[in-house]
């Protein structure tokens, strides 16, 4: 009896450390490959999957034994979610990488692959749950009604498609007009030579658009009692959908707009929309691409993933790239993406997140602008796509306006039939004020233009109220001298495309800066 009760302590002991291991492991590693298989992309997937997934295995057992995360924690925990992510977004590609070499060596490298996709999903389980429990156990009262409200405002639109379907109702406005000061320091500007337009005005609702391709499915849609139309993409494996845009030249800028429904706390990490720039016109990735992810995730701000391919092989660039776009994403955001010879910017909004100087392919240009939504529930999460414009430039004005005196842009943009600008084009106002803070002796004349659609007279006034419009944004945000400024409307009088069609009408609707 004496030799049992001496021994109590260490039995405690022993069955305090085996508790300790049992709370910080509850599954079985995963063993990391220990050979090679020869191929580089391959072989640097599996070797960054398995790093990932180290870094998560430290924490298996936190969540069933209620151990806290700290701050530090967290900090590791989201930075590797990130980069799970956009790693898992490359594996389609890394597939593809191993086609045409030989059988066993092909072998090897499916397996390895395989191995590093269920690290790299268990990666994303692990920590998506211990990140989601950490937030509701932090959560207070107020953040837990901020949460139910986001998850509601999320699918307030009703649909209408061919079947009218009546799933939501709610208020159609997600969110208040933003200032154009908020975008006085937006430095996006828009090509001046526009190469696709596509509001979906001309298409009938519950019909896939005519100007576009897809090998899956879609169709135009309206939300509320809006009259603006959307293309809803639909998820599924390796589903495309390809605007026809015309071949894309060196330098080009491309815009769009989303909106989503049944976007909550509960949606997937992988739930993304990817724009791709490839050198295959059809459904496929190609063989050299840059492909930019956009996350709509909410219970974690997810970063935008950007990868790019050169000549079926991994171009350097697969990176995660931290951005807090949550509340954004569900607010009908603005995407600006401009393309200049190797290098590719994002902004969603007004704010840029990406800057890449040489991430394009140089050796082969790419030629296609592709879409593609991974990662959605069908039926539940839906996105809603429109106002693709596809415009060739996007280059610096204020050389060409100094140099030659006069530009003529389609970028400032305004709401239909009225003179209200929309903010996300002030880019180029913002480069028309640099010129003229730069020499006090210029002055300049703002000519408004419109298409031929609407009554003669209303198309003159409306010119000349835009026109005017966007003096007064010259004079409030930056602060130009009145006597600096003239206006004039040419209404539809000198067209400089036929109006007979979207892309025409587009062209025509303009503005001019001449230097007096």
């Amino acid at each position: 009896m004496k030799s049992l009760s001496n021994s109590s302590p260490l039995l405690a002991l022993l069955a305090f450390f085996i508790f300790s291991l049992v709370g910080q492991a509850q599954t079985k590693k995963l063993k990391r490959p220990s050979s090679r298989v020869g191929v580089n992309s391959v072989d640097t997937f599996v070797r960054e999957s398995f790093d990932l997934y180290d870094k998560v295995y430290m924490y298996d057992g936190y969540a069933q034994a209620g151990t806290p995360l700290s701050d530090e924690d967290i900090d590791v925990l989201e930075q590797a979610l990130d980069d799970v992510t956009g790693l898992s977004d490359s594996a389609p590609d890394i597939l593809s990488d191993i086609d045409g070499i030989g059988v066993l060596k092909q072998s090897k490298a499916t397996l390895q692959i395989n191995r590093a996709k269920k690290a790299l999903k268990y990666s994303i389980k692990t920590s998506k749950e211990l990140l989601l429990n950490q937030q509701k156990g932090g959560s207070s009262e107020e953040e837990t009604e901020t949460t139910s409200e986001q998850d509601n405002n999320s699918s307030d639109s009703t649909i209408k498609t061919s079947e009218q379907s009546n799933e939501n109702t709610g208020d159609e406005t997600p969110n208040e007009p933003k200032t154009l000061e908020v975008y006085s320091k937006f430095d996006f500007v828009p090509g001046d030579k526009q190469l696709f337009f596509d509001d979906f005005s001309n298409d009938f609702i519950g019909d896939f658009p005519a100007m576009w391709n897809t090998n899956g499915n879609g169709e135009v849609v309206t939300l509320g009692d809006s009259s603006t139309k959307w293309l809803e993409l639909k998820p599924g494996y390796n589903i495309f959908y390809i605007p026809d845009v015309p071949e894309l030249p060196e330098e080009y800028t491309i815009e769009f707009d989303t909106r989503v429904v049944g976007i909550d706390y509960r949606t997937s990490s992988s739930g993304r929309l990817s724009v791709l720039l490839s050198d295959d016109p059809k459904f496929k990735t190609g063989d050299n691409y840059v492909r930019t992810s956009i996350p709509y995730v909410q219970y974690v701000a997810s970063g935008i993933s950007m990868n790019n391919h050169i000549n079926r092989t991994n171009g350097g660039i697969n990176s995660s790239i931290k951005a807090d776009i949550r509340k954004a994403v569900l607010e009908q955001p603005h995407f600006s993406i401009a393309v200049n010879k190797q290098r590719f910017r994002l902004w969603v909004n007004e704010t840029k997140y990406v800057d890449i100087p040489r991430i394009m392919p140089t050796e082969t240009r790419v030629t296609t602008l592709k879409f593609k939504l991974e990662g959605f529930k069908d039926t539940k999460e839906r996105l809603f796509l429109g106002n693709l414009k596809v415009a060739e430039g996007g280059v610096d004005l204020r050389r060409q306006l100094i140099s030659e005196g006069r530009i003529s842009t389609n970028g400032i943009l305004f709401d239909s039939g009225s003179a209200n600008i929309k903010p996300e084009s002030m880019g180029i106002i913002r480069q028309i004020y640099q010129v003229l803070q730069q020499d006090a002796t210029i002055n300049l004349k703002i000519v408004g233009h419109t298409d031929s659609d609407g009554a003669d007279d209303a198309n003159m006034r409306l010119s000349k109220d835009r026109a005017d419009a966007v003096k007064t944004a010259l004079m409030t945000v930056y602060g130009v001298a009145n006597n600096r400024l003239s206006t004039e409307g040419k209404g539809e009088t000198e067209p400089v495309a036929e109006n007979t069609d979207l892309d025409g009408k587009a062209k025509n609707r303009r503005v001019e800066f001449i230097k007096q």
